[in-house]
């Protein structure tokens, strides 16, 4: 009878601690097909990133397409916590790892808890033949986070892929979803300085270098007219910009976005100074260079202006980055008062849906 009562406790001990291992196996949420890794990869250096990294497409492959991504998340992140999901959208000509690195939000994953998915046009030029792609993308991360787990949902889309989120908010499939758009200088709902022809003037590519040539005003006038009326869908707007993007004119006061929530008078919230550079820039036109199109990473300061009291908890804002252009990386300081914006807005759209 010792020996069997000495065998049965050994057997339980044995079992709790296979329990107790296998729920240590699964105290984290790994990602099909996309395992977490620190550092995240890919990653670029603090500088010269080099033309082979900057133009990878990611690893994860979207099942349905077969086209590929990048997803960046906590790799601590806990079965039934929260999280914010961005779809981040590089601009044309460019690829998925140079916009995951020009707007840095990898670096912020873990301190915001954010899930991070950037995509890559084949084309390198987004149109609707990409719309599936987004959407199997948004459909399968929300399938293994869980929507309830989902507390707001952003796209956020520099250049080309601003225009393009402009677009996507304008369709039922992203309109039933998205509680915010941030634009990289990718078109402001409202006013804005026209574009200087310095822009337009930037000397054509010598090689692959993650940006596409500047577009001529009368192709980007042509591209932004379906887009000048207000969307109808019901979301947080934030509009970032190089000040030589707007030929270092101010941004009027007036925002029919923030006018729509009933948002008070834009005030002066604070400005940052950033001794960091960006990563990532546009090597093949600096010579000659160009203020509005963009020059070297290097420090920098920013202005964060916002119009308070939105109503439904919405965010509306400008954040005006002083002595920069159309290429030049964001920096970290900048980058997490935009993730701050946007983590602070209302959200809820995925977790509502049936």
């Amino acid at each position: 009878m010792r020996d069997v009562r000495r065998l049965l406790v050994i057997a339980l001990a044995v079992a709790g601690f296979l329990g107790y291992a296998g729920a240590q196996e699964q105290s984290f949420v790994q990602i099909a097909g996309a395992p977490c890794a620190k550092p995240p990869v890919l990653h670029c250096p603090a500088t010269d990133c080099t033309p082979d990294r900057v133009i990878n497409q990611g690893p994860v492959v979207e099942m349905k397409t077969r086209r590929t991504y990048f997803l960046d998340y906590p790799c601590d992140l806990k079965p039934g916590e929260k999280v914010t999901f961005i779809l981040s959208i590089h601009g044309a000509g460019s690829y998925g790892n140079w916009q995951r690195h020009y707007f840095p939000l990898l670096d912020f994953v873990d301190k915001y808890r954010l899930v991070v998915a950037t995509p890559n046009s084949p084309t390198h030029v987004w149109s609707t033949a990409d719309d599936e792609y987004l959407q199997n993308i948004v459909n399968f991360v929300v399938d293994q986070i869980g929507k309830q787990n989902v507390k707001a949902f952003w796209l956020v889309g520099h250049s080309q892929g601003g225009m393009t989120s402009n677009r996507l908010v304008r369709t039922d499939f992203f309109a039933s979803r998205v509680d915010g758009w941030l634009s990289l200088s990718g078109g402001r709902l409202g006013p804005t300085p026209p574009i200087p022809a310095s822009f337009f003037a930037a000397a054509r590519p010598a090689a692959t270098s993650g940006t596409s040539p500047p577009p001529n005003a009368a192709s980007l006038a042509a591209a932004m007219a379906p887009l000048r009326d207000p969307p109808a869908a019901a979301f947080s707007f934030i509009f970032e910009t190089g000040e030589h993007e707007l030929g270092d004119q101010p941004i009027p006061d007036f925002s029919p976005w923030a006018a729509k929530y009933g948002c008070g008078a834009r005030a002066h919230i604070t400005d940052i100074t950033d001794t960091i550079a960006g990563y990532v820039y546009d090597p093949t036109r600096q010579n000659p260079g160009s203020d509005a199109w963009g020059h070297l990473p290097r420090s920098g300061m920013a202005e964060v202006l916002e119009y308070p009291d939105c109503k439904d908890g919405r965010v509306v804002a400008d954040v005006i980055r002083l002595g920069k252009g159309h290429t030049e990386g964001l920096e970290p300081k900048v980058t997490e008062e935009l993730v701050q914006l946007m983590v602070s807005a209302k959200g809820g759209k995925i977790q509502q849906m049936q």
